[in-house]
């Protein structure tokens, strides 16, 4: 008898709800993308373009965002702690501080090594540092023992929903648009995705009243409804969350028994007020009406990878939980026992992040300036392209208040509308891959987070250095729209 070519796995005996989930970030318009940039650098000189943008994923270090010297500095140390008896050579010959010098040591006491496990939840001097940090954020106490360390804010998301969906009949809110994490995760856990739709004429923000009909509505169909999902500021959309708009959700949670998911990893990308988050107002509300919100289940998670730290690959992150049940809580602490516990040099980028050079402190000086540099960079390519999209024929978009993303709205000819119905296509996938194919800048269409049924969108980051791509996205849609009129 002969083997089949392939073993023993196919598509149609794997995990079917592994097939149903969908991740558009990293989807086709990405892979083509990556095939482009393959061909430009063995030298193809058949396309329109001499360079990709990948303005589909926030990525910033592969967009020429710079890490941040004091960080990879200690991180160099711990990967190889000999290092630290040459201090004299890393002083005068490498331009290392003593703070830096002291933080290594200060780190690998705790660590010993980054080779070595943690305890699973991760490094107490680490969870330690992450609870100064919302401390001192928020104004209210935070407890180590609340914190978890995680490879990255999506781990935390897949450990959260892992523990908190109960079969298929469990049902999780969901903004829409939203980043598709969230509904890709679901599907595999063959859970329910309730979406609730964001607002845009009112700059993407909740409406309180629509979610509570999606949870009738969802009630009614026989799904438990147990938490709501809120990413502040927002994936795709940028927005970010009023003090009075969270106090909303709250209330909602409270009215509804759900559990919180603060999705908060862009929480230093704000440019329009300042950012609160859901457990300082969450506090705020305990501490000024008694009784009613002292039974709210509040996770909120943070990372590494954006911000103007953007240290995506080192896959650092954490959670931390706020009126669980402690039976619950434990077992949360099994699940991640199961992968052991999340990379140390992770972790030690997040007690680095929230624990940064102080001003008087050696080092000081330098990260100001790197920090500052990035985030005035960040508003001014946010803006260009804002600026840009409001010349474009039938383009709407929101002045950007946070986040690393424009999420503008595309009104298209009916004729290029037929055009991508003949190839199967959404009408913003068939747009965004025109626009691909033209320029050599990659997006992410709308329907990739998803929208109101009848609305076109894209979504684009603002990392990639200068603007002089923003002008190849005006001239493409110029000329598309010309053809399809």
């Amino acid at each position: 008898m002969s083997l089949p070519r392939f073993g023993r796995l196919t598509v149609d005996n794997i995990n079917p709800n592994v097939k149903a989930a969908k991740y558009a970030v990293r989807g086709e318009l990405a892979t083509r993308a990556e095939e482009y940039r393959v061909r430009l650098e063995k030298g193809d000189k058949s396309l329109p373009f001499d360079s990709v943008i990948f303005a589909n994923i926030g990525n910033p270090q592969q967009l020429d965002q710079k890490p941040i010297t004091f960080f990879r500095q200690v991180l160099s140390l711990l990967e190889y702690p000999p290092l630290l008896e040459k201090e004299d050579v890393l002083k005068s010959g490498l331009g290392y501080k003593q703070d830096v010098i002291d933080r290594a040591r200060r780190l690998l006491k705790d660590i010993q090594s980054v080779g070595a496990y943690s305890q699973s939840h991760g490094s107490p001097a680490v969870r330690s540092s992450v609870a100064k940090f919302i401390e001192q954020r928020d104004g209210f106490p935070a407890n180590p023992h609340d914190i978890y360390l995680s490879g990255g804010a999506s781990a935390g998301v897949n450990t959260l929903l892992n523990v908190m969906c109960g079969g298929p009949n469990t049902g999780i809110l969901v903004p829409i648009p939203q980043y598709p994490l969230y509904t890709a995760t679901l599907s595999v856990l063959d859970a329910q995705c309730v979406p609730y739709h964001l607002e845009e004429e009112k700059a993407w923000g909740t409406e309180v009243e629509a979610i509570r009909q999606s949870v009738a509505r969802a009630k009614a169909d026989g799904t438990d409804v147990r938490a709501i999902v809120v990413i502040n500021p927002g994936n795709p959309t940028g927005a970010s969350l009023s003090p009075e708009d969270i106090k909303s959700v709250l209330d909602l949670a409270v009215d509804e028994h759900l559990v919180v998911i603060a999705d908060e990893v862009y929480q230093t990308n704000v440019f329009v007020g300042e950012f609160t988050s859901f457990k300082k107002r969450l506090r705020e509300l305990q501490r000024d009406v008694p009784g009613r919100y002292d039974h709210v289940e509040l996770a909120s998670l943070h990372s590494v990878s954006k911000g103007m730290v953007g240290e995506c690959g080192h896959r650092g992150g954490y959670f931390e939980l706020v009126g669980f049940n402690p039976d619950v809580a434990a077992e949360i602490y099994k699940f991640i026992s199961i992968m052991l516990c999340p990379p140390v040099i992770g972790q030690c980028l997040v007690e680095l992040m929230v624990n940064p050079p102080k001003e008087g402190e050696p080092s000081y000086e330098l990260y100001n300036k790197e920090y500052s540099g990035i985030r005035d960079g960040l508003h001014k390519r946010a803006l260009a392209l804002y600026e840009a999209f409001k010349k474009m024929e039938g383009v709407e978009c929101q002045e950007p208040q946070g986040a690393m993303y424009l999420f503008p709205t595309i009104t298209l000819p009916p004729k290029a509308i037929e055009a991508a119905k003949a190839q199967n296509r959404f009408p913003d996938e068939f747009y965004c891959l025109r626009l691909l194919d033209a320029t050599g800048v990659c997006v992410v269409p709308g329907s990739g987070f998803g929208q109101k049924e009848g609305t076109f969108h894209f979504r684009t980051t603002f990392l990639a250095p200068g603007t002089d791509w923003v002008e190849r996205i005006v001239k493409f849609h110029t000329e598309f729209m010309a053809e399809f009129k």
